[in-house]
């Protein structure tokens, strides 16, 4: 996970709230009145049905207005947090039904693609599912996870936290359906991720080939792993998980299936 970011946390007002600006409320609505027309045919129901309990607003919503809903459906909530947090202090707040969440929204320039988790991609790629008490009891278990290992290992489960949490997908009925947030938060890889032929598909048997499998966080995925329900999140944890981390470290990575980069400030490979 990178540890730095462009961007910057409004701080909290006196009564717990940040004050976004008309700039910031229009970008908010740009972006889920555009992720609403997109994700119709091309999100799994369960997120549908998220987003519909969360009723988001044309304003950027304050993190009690998302809470609130969440406790009342699964005990979860969203923390305020300043930016891109170290993978500890996440998963720890997972382990505590608490989902991290940066006080800022990304600017017009950034409007199609942003590294830096922002608050439309943490409450609307994320939270909508929140509210489902399979997905979010299987989040609490897996931070509990991952929040108890070495650095190395965490950052595997990370990898295996990245093809599900952030970009899995499901069968749905036969069709492919997006759960990830990081897909459900991105315009094109909404598209791409159902509509397109370029990308592989493989079905989330053997959690192995997931953590041997390295990603870039840049570029649109060139492979997503399947399940066929949300509620098959809960058969890898039937696996010893932490000893397959290890095990893929010892083993190495897959070869990628992108063109490698160099690292830089703006590029990740993990």
């Amino acid at each position: 996970m990178k540890n730095k970011s462009k961007y910057v946390s409004h701080p909290l007002n006196s009564e717990g709230n940040v004050e976004y600006s008309d700039t910031e409320n229009e970008t908010w609505d740009f972006l889920v009145s555009r992720q609403n027309r997109l994700i119709q045919s091309r999100a799994c129901k369960e997120f549908i049905s998220g987003v519909e309990l969360l009723q988001f607003k044309k304003t950027v919503p304050q993190h009690f207005e998302v809470s609130n809903i969440l406790r009342e459906h699964t005990g979860w909530a969203i923390e305020p947090v300043p930016a891109i947090i170290p993978a500890q202090d996440f998963f720890d707040l997972l382990a505590n039904k608490k989902f991290p969440c940066a006080n800022f929204i990304r600017t017009k320039e950034d409007i199609d693609y942003l590294e830096e988790p922002d608050i439309f991609h943490e409450v609307y790629g994320h939270c909508p599912l929140l509210t489902n008490k399979s997905y979010a009891h299987f989040m609490q278990e897996y931070g509990k996870l991952a929040s108890k290992v070495s650095g190395k290992v965490r950052m595997r489960l990370f990898r295996l936290f990245w093809f599900t949490i952030e970009f899995g997908l499901l069968k749905e009925n036969g069709e492919y359906r997006s759960y990830g947030g990081g897909i459900l938060s991105s315009k094109d890889e909404t598209v791409y991720a159902i509509d397109s032929d370029v990308p592989e598909k493989i079905d989330l048997i053997d959690p192995m080939v997931a953590l041997r499998t390295p990603y870039r966080i840049d570029i649109l995925q060139p492979v997503y792993f399947v399940l066929n329900e949300i509620d098959d999140l809960w058969k890898l944890l039937d696996f010893d998980l932490i000893a397959l981390a290890k095990e893929s470290l010892e083993l190495g990575n897959f070869p990628p299936k992108f063109t490698p980069k160099e690292k830089d400030s703006s590029t990740m490979v993990i």
